[in-house]
């Protein structure tokens, strides 16, 4: 299920490297899969880590795993 959701949604780019010249084309063109750059994506990582520290409660049953390692 999770598999045929990222074949239909596709990759999103993010980080310094998506906007490495003609990555997106060849990722498309090497999986046949939509390639997105994630807007603003210099920042988007840092942005989206300071937005789940601020709604760390909400989020603690995801970020946090129930079984130790």
């Amino acid at each position: 299920e999770l598999a045929a959701d990222i074949m239909e949604q596709g990759i999103v780019l993010a980080g310094g490297g998506a906007l490495l010249n003609g990555l997106d084309a060849r990722l498309h063109s090497e999986t046949g899969m939509p390639i997105v750059i994630a807007e603003n994506p210099l920042y988007c990582v840092a942005i989206g880590s300071g937005q789940s520290l601020e709604e760390f409660e909400a989020l603690k049953g995801l970020l946090i795993s129930s079984q130790p390692t």
